[in-house]
């Protein structure tokens, strides 16, 4: 219902905000502008650009490589994602690479972590080059924490320096410079530099803990949308905050684009706004038409920070260029449950660079049976006549809630497994129904199909009042 709740909201805003416009097209600033830096001191401070020399070139490489290998062996998969009731394959391709269990949740849809190497748990891989892909992310993933920390003590050193004092200055300072030389955060190091809580602050919202790679050649789209509200040009994605992250955590992305394999920069001396041929991300001040937005280009290698609360002050999208392109998110995802139907909604595509999901899965099946079981059993109980009544009707009242909720959720899964965009998708990414069975498999406790229960179970409540 919150779901829900959110986002008719937001349809309302963007709704409000298109009739305020008009047709009508707000300002925004590229680099070429001469108010763009102070635009980008004022209104998005917390947005930090570092140009790919800033990067070692030995990263740059294993990345790179990283992503075309997993290019190769079709590790990218349009996802399929409900918007608005209604199921819509994305144009661009993901793959979620994080640590073992981890999973991360966007319009509607979780996608579940290809492990990287993580200590401590045995990872099969199907080929090396696919070890070595998600080794080379993890070498990303450390270094990008590194730049978000340093990022996000030099503007709490920029923001107070009038107020504070040279020794608790030095001591941030001395905090920034150690993260830089360990290569992570230590609780020992931490506890003499900073206070613990903010020892605590640092590390819940740097830490990433799976990064979402994307991939779209825009040459091969036959459609995409147009940016509504400043006429920047084709969007890769729309406008839109990240989803369900830990609060006020760092957003990390790293950029490659192809260059040089499509269309290179445009030519033209004199044109006005961004560059078609360039990817860019774009950024804007939430439902805010007073303030310009901005549009930043991204080259091969570049990345950016979005840093503290960012993410849910503005809204960004990207702006396609003419290049196919990969990117790296890294984000500290909030862990929720709801996995079970999830995971076979994504078909088989996870058995294409590894089998770590199914172990989790069994066990995570066994422990929903067990559940099944306990139900069937409170239901028989129930129906016992010597029940107290009240207790009985306390029974029923918490069970129809909870009863009413499951059997929305496997209409809900059915129809959404069985929609004409789950048909359009290959094979082996087709969505499976799972857990469904019929009246005729004895071996479940209870019927797939809740209705009649529910419907008796209402009745039952009816007659006793």
């Amino acid at each position: 219902m919150k779901r829900r709740a959110g986002e008719r909201e937001k349809e309302l805003k963007k709704k409000k905000l298109l009739e305020e416009l008009g047709g009508n097209r707000l300002p925004y600033m590229t680099p070429a502008d001469a108010d763009f830096h102070q635009l980008w001191k004022t209104k998005y401070s917390k947005l930090i650009y570092r140009k790919s020399d800033t990067v070692p070139d030995k990263l740059h490489q294993i990345v790179q490589e990283g992503f075309l290998t997993l290019q190769k062996h079709d590790c990218f998969f349009q996802d399929l994602v409900r918007i608005k009731g209604k199921d819509f394959v994305t144009p661009v391709s993901r793959i979620l690479i994080g640590n073992p269990g981890c999973t991360y949740k966007y319009l509607n849809t979780r996608l579940f972590t290809v492990p990287w190497p993580t200590e401590g748990y045995d990872i099969k891989y199907c080929s090396p080059q696919i070890h070595d892909a998600c080794k080379a992310l993890i070498r990303l993933n450390d270094y990008l924490h590194i730049e978000a920390v340093k990022a996000l003590q030099g503007q709490n050193l920029s923001e107070t320096k009038e107020v504070k004092d040279t020794a608790v200055i030095d001591k941030e300072k001395n905090f920034a410079a150690s993260l830089t030389e360990k290569g992570s955060i230590s609780k020992d190091q931490s506890s003499c530099c900073v206070p613990e809580d903010d020892y605590i602050s640092l590390k819940n919202r740097t830490s990433y803990n799976l990064t979402l790679l994307n991939y779209m050649d825009p040459l091969q789209m036959l459609y995409l949308k147009q940016e509504p509200y400043f006429g920047m040009g084709n969007m890769a994605v729309s406008w839109h905050h990240d989803e369900n992250l830990v609060e006020r955590s760092t957003v990390a992305v790293y950029s490659y684009s192809c260059e040089g394999s499509a269309m290179e920069e445009s030519n033209e001396q004199k044109l006005k706004g961004r560059d078609p041929a360039v990817w860019h991300v774009g950024l804007k001040v939430a439902w805010d038409i007073e303030t310009p937005g901005l549009a930043i280009p991204l080259h091969q290698g570049d990345f950016y920070l979005m840093l503290d609360d960012l993410n849910m002050t503005h809204q960004h999208c990207v702006l396609a260029g003419f290049s196919p392109r990969f990117s790296s998110t890294h984000r500290v995802a909030d862990v929720e449950f709801e996995w079970l139907r999830q995971f076979w909604f994504q078909g088989k595509r996870y058995l294409k660079c590894t089998d770590w999901w199914l172990k989790p899965m069994a066990k995570l099946e066994e422990f929903w049976r067990k559940m099944e079981i306990m139900t069937s059993l409170v239901l028989s109980e129930v129906g016992k006549e010597e029940q107290i009544e009240e207790q009985r009707n306390e029974t029923i009242s918490c069970f129809l809630l909870v009863l009413t909720e499951r059997q929305k959720l496997r209409k809900e899964w059915t129809a959404r497994c069985r929609s004409e965009a789950a048909e359009s998708l290959p094979e082996d990414q087709k969505p499976e129904c799972h857990p469904f069975w019929t009246d005729d498999e004895c071996n479940m406790p209870l019927p797939f199909d809740l209705e009649e229960i529910i419907t008796n179970l209402q009745n039952l409540v009816q007659w006793v009042e």
